[in-house]
């Protein structure tokens, strides 16, 4: 692994540098230029479905260090439309969120049978049903990037086929040529190619051989990021680390790498050393909505009887705003007395504990420090590191 170098692609909206590769793993620190602004990588992204991110406002969201955020093209074109978005200038200023956005394309949202009802999957698109008002609607690839181009993420997502769980080996084969069908039309549709980065996703299951055919497919097409989707998304916690780790170890170098829906700390660490740059989980917010909150030491839930005369805060050394201004006994009593403040400060809590910790190995990275920080860090997971990446060893 090359020690210390720098090399970047660019585009006339975008471009990514590559700072540091770490010397052990496969970790990379890189900064990622973008329409409304710089990005620095590894990046956490909270997850602002619906053009917000639940019980925070974006000055909150700000102070948590987010760099950018992602939204929903599949929630925003149900409910408001992405005409309305588009007519108001723009998720930036719908929002009022004046840093990156990235915009999901929605192909998880409607192939998931369970919550929203039945769809219809066929070579054309999709066809499924409005969850709220039972309306028919049809999304294909060019429906996808039309909705997104109107939205106006800095970055916005193919279409993919996200394959069902338990799938046989030959719905996989027939959901992955779909999906590499589909980011043809998706780069063929896209309109806005001077102010938008189209990111490709990879698919295939927990199936390696289709991981690398699809990881071949994608980098072959040369887009200006490359994600891995359908992970996290049901399968046991050491396919998700196996796939992680197989993937990203074939992924081209010269792109930023979009590991989709993972962000618990134990998954941003192992994610990070095999390689990836953005990361994002609705995990930190709506586990914050219930009352449980990341510590150095694991999750704790502030509703548990020990934190009723707790006057310290939610985490040692933390400077969040919720740590600085208020204890754990006080965020209790919100929980308790169901005052949505509660929801709102440990919210605040969660993002900045990702953040802060994707910022501190982002640090350690460039200052060749990663070997001690994971050896002092009490959530590394060490025994998927040592079962997946057997040949990197802690220093």
């Amino acid at each position: 692994m090359i020690d210390n170098f720098q090399f970047s692609i660019v585009n006339l909206f975008m471009k990514f540098t590559l700072e540091k590769s770490d010397s052990t793993y496969n970790s990379r620190a890189g900064k990622l230029e973008l329409p409304h602004g710089e990005v620095l990588t590894p990046v956490f992204m909270p997850v602002g479905t619906n053009s917000t991110v639940k019980t925070l406002t974006m000055k909150q969201v700000k102070s948590t260090g987010a760099q950018i955020i992602l939204a929903n093209a599949y929630h925003l074109y149900l409910r408001p439309g992405a005409d309305l978005i588009e007519k108001a200038g723009g998720l930036h200023k719908w929002s009022n969120w004046k840093d990156p956005i990235l915009t999901d394309s929605g192909g998880f949202q409607v192939f998931s049978h369970g919550r929203f009802g039945k769809s219809k999957i066929t070579d054309d698109g999709v066809f499924f049903k409005d969850p709220w008002s039972g309306k028919e609607h049809f999304i294909g690839p060019e429906e996808s990037i039309n909705i997104q181009n109107k939205l106006g993420a800095d970055i916005i997502m193919a279409f993919d086929d996200c394959p069902k769980l338990p799938s046989t080996i030959e719905e996989l084969e027939a959901s992955l040529d779909r999906t590499h069908k589909w980011a043809i039309r998706c780069q063929k549709a896209h309109k806005k190619e001077d102010i938008q980065a189209l990111f490709l996703i990879i698919q295939g299951g927990s199936n390696e051989v289709l991981r690398k055919k699809s990881v071949e497919f994608i980098s072959n097409l040369n887009p200006e990021g490359i994600a891995i989707g359908g992970v996290s998304v049901g399968e046991a916690k050491e396919d998700i680390y196996r796939i992680t780790a197989h993937t990203l170890n074939k992924l081209p170098k010269d792109k930023p790498r979009y590991l989709m829906g993972v962000g618990t700390p134990e998954d941003l660490i192992f994610g990070i050393l095999c390689g990836a740059d953005m990361f994002d989980c609705v995990m930190p917010t709506r586990i914050a909505r219930h009352g449980t909150f990341y510590t150095n030491e694991g999750r704790k839930i502030i509703k548990n009887a020990e934190f009723i005369n707790d006057f310290s805060s939610l985490g040692k050394d933390c400077t969040c705003y919720s740590c600085l201004n208020h204890t754990k006994a006080y965020i209790r009593h919100l929980f308790k007395t169901n005052e949505p403040t509660g929801p709102t400060l440990l919210s605040i809590h969660n993002i900045y504990f990702l953040t802060n910790l994707v910022e501190k190995l982002r640090q350690s990275i460039i200052n060749n420090t990663l070997g001690g920080f994971l050896n002092q860090c009490t959530l590394t997971p060490h025994e998927m590191i040592k079962r997946y990446l057997p040949s990197h060893q802690l220093l």
